[in-house]
């Protein structure tokens, strides 16, 4: 456990708290911000703004290689793999992964007397209401065309953001290519759900499962709704100076379907998938448009980052120069680095260094200790350590000496300084399966191999068994 906030904080108690906003990308890649890839196909000019105007984080990581395990540790400050949620994901209508009196950030930050919000997709698990409590809430595969007779969609929808710390929840349930296709506001559906929509597969990323859907659903238009829904919010609220607010924006994009906007199409050289990046930076220059409109972009913190690396295959990078995960190796699902080293970007006018750039290895459990710091607010965290420092240039910032990564497989990596051990043969998720590996485990130098290419596990056994020795203790607490 890290205790963060307990004496001092580098912010200064007598200057007026920020803004916060915390943008979350879906499956989008280290190499897909043309400002961390200038080889890269795809033009991202807000974003590449906040990294000129802000820093960015060389060595930053989501704590999973998959979405619900990441959203986890970010909101907690806790590894996923603590809860049940051993491997993979959770689905639109399994039952709430946080418990109720765990802290989130959305509790954090209302505690300091902000308004707090979570506009976008939640993938964290609901309560759904069943019709009749002595049945199952579905029969068949929730994956793929439920049954669902028995949910109650009239009903009072539980275990969302406003029961989980936030103030105001507009959110879809999962992916937009899982059940159900919906919005609810707080805790009860926007519209009642009127049909179903069948499943399409009709070429590479432009996929969906059939599904309940909500009237005037369109799975094309959900980007720009869940937009228009943080845009509104933040206007509603920004105009409120006394009191700050906190905005956790998780975007549906750019993962699965890929659908851009017509206006985006061909913008990029990584074909549908590129250009649905586009439309993700165009997002993010939505919420940096209407902070300028609104004269708060100087005391407004925006972070924005991606839930794991982008899910670009083997045949992607046949057809195409770009390459969504940089020089690392693996994609989304893997603990090889492309599954997990994420973007990670923060503006803060005045107090963060425009142009900076730090090397400092960072989790996504990290927010709850930093956002602690910032806020000045004592906070036990398993698996969080503050970077705060960092961002406002001021000493006393101590980087973890051991951070964990976990694939869709429930695969193991830990890392210490330069060093990274693997707890298994392959990638731990879609990219290889370790069939023809010579050795039981991994050991890479990431200094000198960034790319995970040369397994040196055989010629450092004390390193091997010190690695090997934490990780156990990690999986144990």
């Amino acid at each position: 456990m890290v205790l963060t906030g307990a004496c001092q904080t580098a912010h200064d108690k007598n200057d007026k708290l920020p803004n916060v906003i915390f943008i979350l990308a879906d499956d989008m890649g280290y190499g897909d911000v043309q400002a961390l890839n200038p080889d890269g196909g795809i033009p991202t000019v807000n974003l590449d703004r906040l990294v000129a105007e802000g820093m960015y984080f060389t060595d930053a990581h989501s704590n999973s290689a998959v979405c619900s395990p990441t959203r986890y540790g970010l909101l907690t400050g806790r590894y996923a793999f603590r809860t049940r949620l051993k491997s993979g994901v959770l689905v639109g209508y399994d039952p709430p992964l946080i418990a109720e009196d765990r802290t989130t950030l959305g509790s954090l930050f209302s505690s300091s007397g902000y308004h707090t919000a979570c506009i976008g997709k939640w993938h964290l698990g609901l309560d759904w209401p069943k019709k009749d409590e002595s049945k199952p809430l579905f029969t068949g595969s929730q994956w793929d065309d439920p049954n669902t007779e028995n949910v109650d969609y009239a009903g009072h929808i539980g275990g969302g953001p406003t029961e989980r710390g936030f103030d105001y929840g507009y959110i879809i349930p999962s992916s937009l290519d899982i059940a159900p296709y919906c919005y609810i506001s707080n805790s009860r559906l926007t519209k009642p759900m009127t049909g179903k929509i069948e499943g399409e597969n009709p070429e590479r990323g432009v996929f969906w499962r059939t599904a309940d859907l909500q009237q005037d659903f369109d799975l094309n238009q959900t980007l720009p709704h869940l937009t228009n829904q943080a845009v509104n919010y933040i206007e509603e609220q920004g105009k409120n100076k006394e009191e700050p607010f906190f905005l956790y924006f998780p975007l549906t994009a750019p993962h699965t379907p890929w659908l851009p906007a017509d206006e985006v199409k061909g913008q990029s050289q990584a074909g549908v998938y590129g250009d649905f990046v586009v439309q993700v930076d165009q997002a993010v220059g939505a919420v940096m448009r209407k902070l300028e409109e609104l004269e708060i972009e100087e005391e407004t913190l925006i972070i924005f980052s991606s839930d794991n690396g982008a899910h670009w295959t083997a045949e992607d990078k046949e057809k195409f120069a770009h390459r969504a995960n940089h020089i690392y190796s693996g994609m989304k699902s893997d603990v090889w680095e492309g599954g997990h080293r994420v973007p990670f970007i923060a503006r803060w006018p005045g107090k963060t260094k425009a142009g900076g750039k730090s090397a400092a290895l960072v989790s996504m459990t990290d927010m709850m200790a930093t956002f602690s710091e910032l806020l000045a607010k004592p906070l036990m965290a398993e698996d969080s350590n503050s970077f705060f420092p960092l961002l406002t240039g001021a000493e006393g910032f101590k980087e973890r000496e051991y951070t964990i990564q976990h694939s869709v497989n429930g695969i193991f990596a830990i890392r210490k300084g330069k060093w990274k051990l693997v707890d298994s043969k392959g990638s731990g998720g879609w990219s290889y399966n370790g069939k023809d590996a010579t050795h039981e485990m991994q050991l890479y130098n990431l200094a000198e191999d960034p790319s995970e290419k040369h397994n040196v596990v055989e010629d450092h056994p004390g390193l091997v068994s010190e690695l090997k020795s934490k990780l156990d203790e990690y999986k144990k607490m």
